[in-house]
């Protein structure tokens, strides 16, 4: 009924049931779920497509179409097929519903990886990292969903529609394009063919710590630009930097912190240092070349080499953070995400407007007047011309009027993406949440031929609806 966005845990929290949907559907194929989106299609019955729900802005909630009526969710978790592994040409054809961790040990049995790990990964499916054009935090080296996707298969009102399968065309524009982020408004997918590789030789996960946020940025842009293969790229600001070295280090000897503050002062380093982790997967001439190369070019920005303990932590960890969140609501704290993207020439200042929006929401909506929050945010999923800025903001719920309180922050930080050159979405998606920012990136004639395709495809506007157009 509901995704794993902050209102949405308001309202699970709250008991507030007002969003269910009338029934529930597990198709065990692909005809069935055609079956049942072409008669909800003739009976005017809302289809909410669901996977894992592992959706943060709203995109699997349960809401009736224009027309009013039922509204029927989905579930495609019982699709959990490897229907070919094609060594030869190094893809695979696989169904929507398999989460994560299941479709990769199905995969790494045959010795090669999609090499997909978004934060959700535990929780996600194939179907629902393809319909909100998802990223895995390896994304440098296996791409973004739309990077990935060969093929779908997706069940619309209209009929199979299956996208073309070859490496490349110039028969027209991609429809894959048009299937990769579709959020469910068009049809549910059903099956994809997905580009996979050889389990790598090597992985190595290091850090490096920067005395700036500017010199760590500097660095991440020059590893793109050197065209050096990495998996990963990661750079924290110093308010992230240091929330997680506290979380890391508590309950450690005092002595300890003492001295490798001090170590530090001596390095140059002030209060305000930003922790990077740089990963590289792939064969092991490779990984140990692209280290050396990505090291040298961290030391000429100025970073001290941390080795291996904080990459290893890491990635041992990469899935844990969502779960700080419910108990940190238990103490009266609010925690939230979002995240963008923008060009180079830009990260510097769209970190310190949207930094600073998020602050002054939550400066003016505080339970208390000397209450304080906290936001932090970090580079990822970079590129050779810009990169992501993902956010996190903790702050004192005001708990008469959370709802309010959230709203207020969410608007001032989207309104900051965009009006400072950020996409509302790099890797989230729209869903519920950003449809007010949409059409303002788009444009007038992409936001309407988006909304000429969802008619095409769903004449009576029963896919998903709400979501992404609104």
């Amino acid at each position: 009924a509901r995704g794993k966005s902050y209102h949405d845990l308001l309202y699970v929290r709250a008991g507030k049931l007002d969003m269910a949907p009338d029934a529930v559907v597990y198709p065990r194929s692909a005809e069935e779920t055609l079956a049942i989106v072409q008669l909800c299609a003739g009976e005017d019955i809302a289809l909410v497509p669901f996977g894992g729900g592992s959706s943060v802005v709203g995109g699997v909630n349960a809401m009736t179409s224009s027309l009013g009526g039922a509204v029927l969710t989905l579930d495609t978790t019982l699709m959990t097929r490897i229907i070919q592994i094609d060594k030869m040409s190094m893809t695979a054809r696989i169904e929507a519903g398999i989460y994560g961790p299941q479709l990769e040990e199905q995969l790494q049995a045959h010795g090669v990886t999609l090499g997909h790990y978004p934060q959700s990964f535990p929780y996600s499916t194939l179907g629902g990292w393809i319909a909100a054009r998802g990223a895995g935090q390896q994304s440098n080296r296996y791409g973004k969903a739309e990077k990935w996707l060969v093929s779908a298969r997706v069940a619309t009102p209209k009929g199979f529609w299956t996208t073309e399968a070859t490496p490349a065309s110039a028969a027209g524009p991609n429809l894959n394009q048009l299937v990769a982020g579709s959020e469910g408004i068009l049809g549910v997918i059903v099956e994809a063919t997905v580009k996979i590789h050889d389990l790598p030789e090597r992985k190595d996960y290091r850090g490096y710590l920067f005395k700036s946020f500017a010199a760590g940025v500097e660095a991440a842009r020059r590893i793109n630009h050197a065209e050096i293969p990495v998996a990963m790229v990661r750079l924290s600001d110093a308010p992230e930097t240091y929330f997680f070295q506290a979380f890391s280090s508590s309950g450690s000897g005092g002595l300890k912190s003492r001295l490798r503050a001090a170590y530090l002062k001596m390095k140059g380093f002030n209060e305000a240092p930003c922790l990077m982790l740089i990963g590289h997967e792939g064969p092991k001439e490779t990984v140990i070349w692209a280290q050396e190369k990505t090291e040298d070019i961290c030391k000429r920005q100025g970073a001290l080499a941390l080795g291996t303990g904080p990459g290893k932590r890491w990635y041992h960890g990469r899935f844990d953070s969502p779960a700080i969140r419910d108990p940190m609501m238990d103490r009266g704290l609010g925690v939230d995400t979002l995240e963008t993207s923008t060009r180079w020439s830009n990260i510097a200042n769209l970190h310190e407007k949207v930094s600073a929006a998020i602050a002054d929401a939550m400066a003016a909506h505080m339970p208390e007047q000397h209450a304080r929050g906290i936001v932090m945010g970090h580079v990822s999923h970079s590129y050779p011309d810009g990169a992501s800025l993902y956010f996190t903001f903790i702050f004192p719920r005001q708990l008469d009027r959370e709802m309010e309180q959230w709203q207020a922050i969410k608007r001032a930080a989207s309104d900051a993406i965009v009006m400072n050159g950020g996409t509302i979405s790099h890797h989230h998606g729209v869903g519920l949440d950003h449809v007010p920012w949409l059409a303002e990136e788009k444009g007038e004639i992409g936001f309407a031929l988006l909304r000429a395709t969802k008619r095409e495809m769903d004449p009576n506007g029963v896919m998903n609806p709400g979501k992404l157009l609104g």
